[in-house]
């Protein structure tokens, strides 16, 4: 990225969001006029780069993607730099430029106004919590049942597992910024030793017994790197939720010492170590596991228990290390987008947007959103709970469609916050961007324009599966690739989202009237 222009940070503001209108003026936008009392400048660039790191690195979505067979490398590598790319560099200028925070909300709101922010940001809270109470914490327990100690499935032990391990992460939310940053640092430190560790060890296993994954065996068909359209659309979604997330640490721009200068250098770090993250793990992953044998819950640990073999007598040991390690992730990971998303959440309640604004109250000491990180955790338990009752304790049974509703949540997010990065750089001209995309005003709406089709196709795709694959004549037996009916299918994701507009909606109608109360009793 081409260098920033130094810009101290700015000062903390003292407008509360309960004194501020629902529009920001574009001189606001270098101050921080829906900012909260009680915040405090806690991160610096390398904290910013660990927790993006911490958030965007999905170890449940490695093994989903490997899933794709050898075409999976391929389409991972094309989406890292026709999406990827542009998409860090979107979010890297408006990150600098607007550091209020609250991040997507913030410029939702001043794209588009209080209601669709207060909707955009529930679709991008929500899917935290879903997925931390869904696909987080049932591979992991899965892993600690198979590699550290017996759980079983559906047992109390298991429910123990799940239920300790959600409120673990939220917990860590909980925490000042100060202390919970060095824990998603921790996790973020994990995830990259436990993927280099595992790309390497892949590589020598490769080297001594054969790239069984990559060449085939007798039982399995040839893996292959030839890009496919029917691979395209079911990788495209799972893709691209593994990438988005860049402007997740934004969301506490008012805690950071120097947004301005910080954020862009800290997302490009952030892009390529993700970049290689994704890529080199599910390439080992497809190198040492035949093709058709990859799960998607699994195949991380499917993998290392394969290649962790080379080790002799200490594979055990290492791979019950690694176990914990890869849950250690998988916990930090939670606990990340939990501290960024109930912050976004919070301030969409504190300004109004959605139910009470106590909701929205941040910590005097801790400086936390603790009422909203309580709710996530009260959310991703009932969530925990109906998706066992329902699978009968069957990780594997409800694991793909949970994540499918996760990626589909995040996703829709998109569809306003894409446009509300646009508006920005052409109504607010005149607001200091410290960091510019390359050819200016061209560059950025080429860049917007190429993201918002991606993430356009990958929510439909995600939304309807099989629908593009019959528009162009492709075979697509739903129930063989899903476990469910196309009706069961609809009626959990489509009822999802619907259930999020009309919570989104009267959510914002309650804080309409409880604000009108207000100023008539003042």
């Amino acid at each position: 990225m081409p260098d920033y222009k130094e810009q101290a940070a700015p000062p903390p503001s003292t407008t509360t969001p309960a004194d501020a209108e629902s529009t920001l003026t574009p001189a606001d936008a270098e101050g921080t006029a829906t900012s909260t009392p009680n915040l405090h400048r806690s991160l610096r660039r390398f904290d910013i780069t660990a927790m993006t790191v911490a958030a965007v690195i999905s170890f449940d979505t490695v093994g989903q993607i490997a899933t794709g067979g050898g075409e999976a490398v391929t389409w991972t590598a094309v989406i890292a730099v026709a999406f990827l790319i542009p998409y860090a560099l979107l979010f890297a200028e408006t990150g600098a430029a607007f550091p209020q925070e609250g991040g997507p909300y913030v410029w939702v709101k001043l794209a588009f106004g209080r209601l669709t922010a207060a909707i955009t940001t529930l679709f991008y809270w929500v899917t935290n919590p879903i997925w931390l109470g869904g696909s987080l914490v049932f591979i992991a327990a899965q892993t600690w049942d198979g590699f550290v100690f017996r759980l079983g499935q559906g047992t109390y032990p298991d429910y123990a597992f799940k239920t300790v391990f959600i409120w673990t992460a939220i917990l860590t939310a909980v925490v000042s910024l100060r202390k919970g940053k060095w824990i998603t640092t921790a996790g973020a430190a994990a995830k990259v030793l436990a993927l280099t560790v595992f790309t390497a060890t892949a590589v020598a296993y490769g080297l001594e017994h054969g790239f069984q994954g990559l060449t085939g065996t007798a039982d399995s068909t040839t893996a292959t790197f030839t890009p496919t359209t029917a691979g395209f659309l079911a990788l495209v979604p799972v893709l691209l939720f593994a990438y988005v997330g860049f402007e997740a640490p934004n969301a506490a721009g008012e805690e950071m010492h120097n947004p301005q200068r910080d954020v862009p250098t800290a997302l490009g770090r952030s892009a390529a170590i993700a970049a290689a993250c994704y890529l080199l793990p599910v390439l080992a992953i497809l190198s040492v596991v035949p093709p058709g044998k990859v799960t998607g819950i699994g195949g991380f640990m499917e993998g290392a228990q394969t290649i962790f073999t080379i080790y002799g007598g200490a594979s055990g040991a290492l791979l019950k290390a690694t176990a914990l390690l890869f849950v250690f992730a998988l916990l930090t990971q939670g606990s990340a987008w939990m501290i960024v998303s109930d912050r976004m959440q919070a301030m969409a309640a504190a300004d109004g947007g959605f139910f009470s604004r106590k909701l929205g109250a941040f910590h005097p000491t801790l400086g936390t959103p603790v009422r909203t990180n309580l709710l996530s955790g009260a959310i991703a338990t009932v969530f925990m709970v109906a998706a066992m009752r329902l699978a009968d304790g069957d990780a594997a049974a409800v694991f793909s469609v949970v994540l499918t509703v996760a990626v589909t949540t995040l996703l829709l997010s998109y569809l306003t916050v894409i446009p509300a990065l646009a508006v920005l750089r052409l109504r607010h001209r005149d607001v200091p961007r410290p960091y510019e995309v390359p050819f200016g005003t061209k560059g950025f709406m080429i860049c917007a324009v190429l993201v918002y089709a991606w993430i356009l196709t990958g929510s439909w795709t995600a939304l309807f599966p099989g629908t593009l694959e019959a528009l162009l004549g492709i075979t697509y037996d739903f129930h063989e690739t899903w476990g469910v009916s196309r009706t069961a299918f609809e009626a959990f994701t489509l009822g999802t989202v619907v259930a999020l507009l009309l919570i989104g909606t009267i959510g914002h109608t309650v804080a309409g009237k409880m604000n009108a109360r207000a100023r008539v009793r003042r």
